[in-house]
């Protein structure tokens, strides 16, 4: 730091609100060891603003600071992911042909890393030797080094790195300087941060090989992406490797073919589910209890349809902050667009009419298909696809109605969430960079959902930036079986699509006022919660999901008829008699793997009994049980939504 900087104040805000000041030109390393010398020599990163910088990186006026240390946090863990990747692009190159292989990106990840190459041909064969080379690195310790350099020194070390040459194209327009990590003999062009050196990643595993084309962009080349992980010990690194193991149990898209509840064909076109039978069973269930919400609550259903000119697009703002992800196509001297959202539907259903304060609030649902162009490498099963249905909600209420409103939506998103017994939080998403309406409206939008979660005393986070382009919304998110956080249900306060169809309705003093609209969906989208409910289940869907309920197994042929009487005495409930030549064993078998929640078995001793037997799909059985008795249990169990089958376990 030059006199002349040092001499010149600035001041940075530390995580309590305090301020530290230190001269122009300090790096966050030198904000650490102004506030002491172990936090200091501890210093491996920093956060400005929120941003994940190295410790070398200058700090500014006003900027809000965090230290980060090698103290196991999330962020340590992402540095040293971070370091990971550069030893996986070190050993690639060290095995395979260097002067062949180009660099792309190596980014750290929530659960790993992985880095992009271009011209390599591996296969999951070849990952164990990947790995053991950067064992080697990382066992060879060696230090990791920062060196800035000029752009012109840059271009001179990347002549035969076209990804690299690119990135530093942008760099460039912005920094006279960047620069390079260096350990041992292998270097790349990265804004870091980074460990001390190789020694400290301590455990690597590689997980998989995928396609990815450059940038995103499915007009450009597509490249080998490497995924792996890494942890500071091994110990850490097999307990990930264990929920992946039971995440991979998991899978909805194995369970969902095992199940025949839907599938995604080449003939269909990618990320477009279809839904067998034992699937839409499901989801009309699900689609009958929001159904029942919305009545309650007083709703009103409409329906749009799956195409608009993109005239509708342009007024709600769609078209000027969404055309990128919409399906667009002419018709004649007219454009349309498949519908991204339903919002700008239903403002138009409202605009239609004229509507008094008394009117208000007025209350549209529907459970409306929308499509979304995501890149083909981005769709997995039902977790992200190009067609799915929102169980959409739109209020359009009076200022003074916002507080009242949202406490209803927060209400009936808390049934659906506690119906499944889902423990969740809640986050205020504030204004993102990308938006539309002036700061007055957003700033109001913003204090009324915070002043909701305040008066209602939720805990919360706030979560700067991560709003809709149209206004703030409050978003829940819940954890499935094995520990995992989903994004789900919404409300979101919007000021600017009334402004833009320019909605009015008359007040109690004879004049025009505009309303406040309010979104919000209860589950988010039917896909995503069906995937999650698939998951966190594993199939093994509570009673009044279940696609099949009950199955009735007669121990011989002898007893199919009274395996047929008994089902016709359970016909309000999806059953199934097995009457298969087969053995009880592998009848039982055979209901247990295809998840049903109870058997029924019948025999001769049942038969002459005029009762059955019962078992339940954690193989408990009972025998000797009346018909009506399980019956009754049976419609209790659906009715109240129990999540678990019980009988056996009164």
């Amino acid at each position: 730091m030059s006199e002349s900087e040092s001499q010149k104040r600035i001041a940075v805000v530390l995580p309590d609100g305090s301020e530290l000041e230190v001269g122009a030109g300090a790096t966050v390393e030198d904000c650490a060891y102004e506030i002491g010398p172990g936090l200091g020599r501890d210093t491996v990163a920093g956060r400005l603003d929120g941003e994940l910088v190295a410790k070398e990186e200058p700090v500014y006026d006003g900027a809000e600071l965090e230290i980060v240390t090698d103290d196991g946090g999330e962020d340590y863990l992402r540095v040293l992911r971070h370091s990971a990747s550069h030893c996986l692009a070190q050993a690639v190159e060290r095995l395979f042909d260097a002067e062949e292989v180009k660099l792309a990106i190596g980014p750290p990840t929530d659960d790993g890393f992985y880095y992009d190459f271009d011209n390599l041909d591996v296969d999951e064969d070849d990952l164990a030797e990947i790995e053991a080379e950067m064992e080697a690195i990382i066992e060879d310790d060696y230090e990791i080094e920062r060196e800035e350099v000029p752009i012109a020194e840059a271009e001179e070390r990347l002549a035969d790195e076209p990804y690299k040459l690119e990135l530093l194209a942008e760099f460039a327009d912005e920094n006279d300087r960047v620069t390079f990590y260096s350990q041992g003999e292998w270097e790349d062009l990265c804004a870091g941060p980074h460990v001390e050196s190789t020694g400290e990643i301590g455990a690597v595993k590689l997980l998989e090989i995928a396609g990815a084309y450059w940038r995103g962009d499915e007009e450009n080349p597509m490249q080998t992406r490497i995924y792996g992980t890494a942890f500071e010990d091994a110990d850490d690194l097999e307990d990930f490797l264990e929920r992946r193991r039971e995440a991979e149990k998991r899978d909805h898209r194995r369970i969902g073919s095992e199940m025949d509840l839907f599938s995604i064909q080449d003939v269909t076109g990618p990320g477009l589910p279809l839904y067998h039978p034992p699937g839409k069973t499901i989801l009309k269930e699900l689609e009958d209890f929001v159904e029942e919400l919305n009545q309650e609550a007083d709703y009103d259903y409409v329906e749009t349809p799956h195409v608009f000119k993109t005239d509708l697009w342009r007024r709600s703002g769609h078209y000027e902050n969404y055309a990128d992800d919409m399906f667009l196509f002419e018709v004649g001297d007219d454009e349309f667009g498949l519908k991204p959202m339903n919002c700008p539907g239903h403002a138009a259903i409202f605009q239609d009419q004229s509507w008094s304060y008394r009117d208000l609030p007025i209350r549209y649902a529907e459970n409306g298909k929308v499509y979304r162009k995501e890149q083909r490498g981005e769709l997995s099963g039902l977790s992200r696809v190009w067609a799915f249905t929102i169980d959409d909600g739109h209020l359009f209420v009076r200022p003074d109605q916002i507080e009242q409103e949202v406490e209803e939506i927060m209400d009936m998103i808390t049934d659906v969430l506690e119906t499944f017994d889902l423990e969740y939080e809640m986050a205020l998403a504030t204004r993102p960079e990308k938006s539309v309406g002036g700061d007055e409206i957003w700033e109001r939008a913003e204090s009324q959902l915070e002043s909701v979660l305040e008066a209602r005393e939720h805990d919360y986070v706030l979560e700067e930036g991560d709003g809709a382009f149209y206004g703030p919304k409050i978003d829940f998110a819940f954890e499935d079986a094995i520990g995992r956080s989903w994004d789900g249900p919404t409300v979101q306060l919007d000021f600017n699509m009334p402004e833009r169809f320019d909605l009015s309705y008359v007040g109690e003093d004879n004049e025009e006022h505009r309303p406040v609209m309010i979104h919000r969906a209860l589950y988010g989208s039917y896909e995503r919660f069906f995937m999650m409910l698939i998951e966190h289940f594993e199939g093994r869907f509570p009673l009044w999901l279940a696609p099949e309920q009950v199955r009735v197994l007669p121990i011989s042929d002898d007893n199919l008829g009274y395996a047929y009487q008994v089902a016709n005495e359970f016909e309000e409930f999806r059953v199934e008699v097995d009457d298969r030549d087969s053995t009880l064993e592998r009848k039982i078998r055979a209901a247990h793997d295809d998840r049903v929640p109870y058997q029924i078995i019948v025999g001769d001793d049942e038969e002459e009994a005029g009762n059955i037997s019962v078992r339940d799909r954690f193989e408990d059985q009972e025998y000797d049980v009346e018909a009506e008795t399980f019956r009754e249990h049976l419609a209790a169990e659906r009715d109240e939504q129990r999540t678990e089958p019980d009988f056996l376990q009164r």
